[in-house]
C-alpha cells in the first residue's frame, strides 16, 4: 500500500512539474534567425535597391525594426557565425577567419568550450535547430548536434562549388544530423523547404523553438534557377549580366524567405515568433552586389564589408515601420534574444543586449567600442589579419597587413573618404590603444586545432 502512495506521489510530483514547465513556456516566443550569405547593404528593395523585387523580405522590414546601423563582426562568413552562436568576439572563440576544408588555408577552430546560443536555448527549455549552411567545423567535435542543436539539416561547409549538385572539392557535406546525405535541387529551395518542414512540426508542441536558418545564397557562385533570370532580364534588359545573376538569384531567396515566413502564418505560429533577417558580411563587389553609397564590400573592414541589410519582427512586442540608428553587431543578436526569451546568459560575452531599443526604449551606447577582424591566407594576406575598431564615431582600421592604418570620422565622413591619422593623433593613440588590447586578450585563444 505504501509503495502505491508512493509512486502515486512521485507521478503527481512530475506531473505538477511537468505542467509548470509547460505553462512557462507558453509564455516565450519561438525564434526565428534568418541569416543570408553576403547579401549587401542596399540588396533589399526597403533598403534602397532599385532594381530588385524583394516583397517578403521588404515586409519583415515594414512590420518590424530596421536597423540603419548592423554590423557583423567580421567581413567574411566564418567568424560572423563564431560570434552569432557564441556571443563573442570571433576571435575570442577561436575563429579569427575562415574555416576549410584543407588545413593549409583554415583560419579558424571554434573553441570546443564555448557556450553557444543552442546551449543555452536548450537549458531554457527549447527545441534547437539548424538549416542550411553551418561553415563552424567539419568534423567532431565542432558540429551542430554537439554544439547545441537538437537536429541538423544542412551543410557542413563554406561555399557550395554548385547550388545544384551541393559540393565542396568535390566533397558531400549535406547531413541530416550526422547522417550523409545526397538531396536533389537547388540548395535554397532545399533549405526553405526543410525549414517549412521543421516548423509545420512545431505546431501544437509544449516547447518553444528556436531555429537557425542559414542560406548559402547569394554567395557566389550566382546560380538562380532560369526562370527567375529570365523574370528579371524580361523586367529590365538594361542591366548589366552580372548585376542580372545576382538580382535574380536574390529573388529567388526573397521567394523562399517568404515561403518559411508564410508557414509561420499558417501554422498559428507567427504571432508568437521573433524574426531576425540579416547577412553573415556585406556584399561581394566582384559579383555586383550593391552596398550603396558604403567604401567597399565583403572581405574589408571598411564600412561596405561590415554594414548589412538587418530586420528584426516581434508582433505586438516591435512596433511596425520603426527605424532605429541604434549601432548593433551580430554577436548581440545573442544575449538579446535570450532575454526576449527570458534565458539568463550567467557567464562572459562580448555582446550586449539591445531588447529595450526593440521594445521601444532608449539606450545609448556611445561610449561603447567595436571591433572587427579577419585572419586570411595567400599572398595578399599572408597569414596575418586585418582590423578595425569603431569608438565615439572614429574608426581606426587597417585593410591590408602590408599597408598603414586609416583613421575616419564617420560622423562627418560616413564613406571613409579623408584618412585623418595625420591630423589626430590623440584619436589614433585613443583607438590604437583599444585596439591593442583586443588583440592581446584574443591572442590567447587557439585557432587551430590543438589535437592536431
Amino acid at each position: 500500500m505504501k509503495k502505491h502512495i508512493s509512486l502515486l506521489f512521485t507521478i503527481i510530483f512530475f506531473s505538477i512539474i511537468a505542467f509548470a514547465q509547460s505553462e512557462q513556456n507558453i509564455n516565450k516566443p519561438n525564434v526565428l534567425v534568418i541569416l543570408t550569405d553576403d547579401q549587401g547593404y542596399y540588396d533589399v528593395a526597403a533598403c534602397g535597391a532599385k532594381d530588385l523585387v524583394t516583397p517578403n523580405m521588404d515586409k519583415m522590414f515594414n512590420e518590424g525594426m530596421k536597423f540603419n546601423y548592423f554590423y557583423t563582426n567580421c567581413p567574411v562568413c566564418s567568424p560572423t557565425r563564431a560570434s552569432f552562436i557564441t556571443g563573442r568576439y570571433p576571435d575570442k572563440v577561436g575563429v579569427p577567419g575562415v574555416i576549410r576544408t584543407h588545413a593549409n588555408d583554415n583560419w579558424g577552430y571554434l573553441d570546443p568550450d564555448a557556450t553557444t546560443i543552442a546551449d543555452k536555448f536548450k537549458e531554457g527549455g527549447y527545441k534547437t535547430a539548424i538549416i542550411g549552411k553551418w561553415h563552424l567545423g567539419l568534423e567532431k567535435p565542432n558540429i551542430p548536434t554537439l554544439r547545441g542543436f537538437d537536429f541538423f539539416h544542412g551543410y557542413l561547409g563554406d561555399m557550395m562549388d554548385d547550388y545544384w549538385t551541393h559540393r565542396r572539392h568535390g566533397i558531400n557535406y549535406m547531413r541530416e544530423n550526422e547522417k550523409e546525405i545526397d538531396p536533389k535541387g537547388h540548395a535554397t529551395d532545399i533549405f526553405t523547404q526543410w525549414a517549412i518542414e521543421y516548423i509545420k512540426n512545431q505546431k501544437g508542441s509544449s516547447k518553444p523553438f528556436f531555429l537557425y536558418l542559414a542560406y548559402n545564397a547569394p554567395h557566389n557562385p550566382v546560380q538562380p534557377p532560369e526562370d527567375w533570370l529570365k523574370k528579371v532580364k524580361q523586367r529590365n534588359p538594361n542591366l548589366s549580366e552580372r548585376r542580372t545573376k545576382l538580382v535574380a538569384f536574390i529573388e529567388h531567396l526573397d521567394h523562399g524567405v517568404g515561403l518559411v515566413v508564410n508557414s509561420l502564418i499558417e501554422n498559428d505560429l507567427y504571432e508568437n515568433t521573433i524574426i531576425v533577417f540579416s547577412s553573415d558580411n556585406g556584399g561581394l563587389l566582384g559579383a555586383a552586389a550593391n552596398n550603396g553609397p558604403l567604401r567597399d564590400g565583403k572581405g574589408s573592414v571598411y564600412e561596405g564589408g561590415i554594414r548589412v541589410p538587418t530586420s528584426i519582427v516581434w508582433k505586438n512586442h516591435i512596433a511596425p515601420r520603426t527605424i532605429t540608428d541604434f549601432k548593433a553587431a551580430t554577436m548581440d543578436l545573442y544575449p538579446t534574444l535570450l532575454e526576449a526569451s527570458k534565458i539568463n546568459v550567467d557567464h562572459e560575452i562580448d555582446g550586449i543586449s539591445f531588447l529595450p531599443v526593440l521594445l521601444g526604449k532608449e539606450m545609448n551606447n556611445e561610449n561603447r567600442f567595436l571591433y572587427f577582424v579577419r585572419r586570411e591566407g595567400g599572398t595578399r594576406y599572408g597569414g596575418l589579419t586585418i582590423q578595425a575598431i569603431q569608438y565615439n564615431n572614429w574608426k581606426l582600421l587597417q585593410n591590408s597587413p602590408f599597408e598603414a592604418q586609416e583613421l575616419y570620422n564617420l560622423n562627418e565622413d560616413p564613406y571613409e573618404t579623408i584618412n585623418l591619422i595625420e591630423s589626430e593623433p590623440e584619436q589614433f593613440k585613443i583607438l590604437n590603444d583599444l585596439m591593442m588590447n583586443q588583440v592581446q586578450s584574443a591572442g590567447k585563444v587557439p585557432w587551430q586545432n590543438p589535437d592536431n
